[in-house]
């Protein structure tokens, strides 16, 4: 991810909701496009990578948080098109009580790739190193016959400063299965770095690029 204004377009200074906040959060899917090229090649554990990396990218934010975003309503969704790639991201609000529970998907324009998602923010943790929301997710991503799929945990955290602006960062884990036989895990660390191991191979690793401004 090239941008360095990449959470004042999630946070927009018009104001947004939160699935409208969501959304702008998935419009990373420049990620999934090389996807499909890559199991034409039959290298199927670097889609699951790229699946992977997506996944994570697509459920986090790193830079300051501008404000809270406006809640939305149970039962509301949202349609918007990742300007990048034309993908058409969708979210909707399935639940409100115990907990937040969101639905999204992101399709491509022909049709033949679909991610989509679950995530239910659980509440809200305090602890020294700021204010958790810890977030169960589960993801499906299908590109032809190809299927894979990803659960774990990524926590959002509000990092309070006396001294600047409130941040936003994100820490959690991922473990990773496909139909081809892979299999592997993600780890995410507040720093944005991003760890994958697939099928017992050394490690890869990522950046998650910052917003420094």
């Amino acid at each position: 991810m090239a941008e360095t204004s990449l959470t004042r377009y999630e946070l927009p200074p018009q104001g947004i909701t939160l699935l409208g906040y969501i959304a702008r959060r998935m419009h990373k899917t420049r990620l999934l496009v090389p996807i499909a090229g890559m199991l034409s090649a039959g290298n199927s554990a670097a889609a699951l990578e790229q699946v992977a990396w997506y996944a994570a990218a697509a459920s986090v934010s790193y830079g300051p948080a501008y404000y809270q975003p406006r809640f939305n309503r149970l039962g509301e969704e949202l349609v918007e098109a990742d300007p990048a790639t034309g993908w058409d991201v969708w979210a909707r609000l399935e639940a409100v009580s115990p907990h937040y529970l969101i639905a999204y998907r992101a399709l491509a324009p022909d049709g033949s790739a679909v991610f989509s998602g679950r995530e239910e923010i659980t509440g809200t943790t305090i602890g020294l190193r700021g204010l958790g929301m810890p977030a169960p997710s589960k993801f499906h991503f299908t590109c032809g016959g190809y299927q894979a799929t990803l659960t774990g945990v990524i926590t959002s955290e509000l990092v309070l400063s006396l001294f600047g602006p409130t941040r936003i960062r994100a820490h959690g884990f991922l473990n990773l299965a496909d139909s081809a036989g892979n299999s592997g895990k993600l780890r995410l660390d507040r720093r944005g770095k991003l760890t994958l191991e697939i099928n017992g191979q050394p490690p890869i690793m990522y950046a998650l690029d910052q917003d420094t401004n």
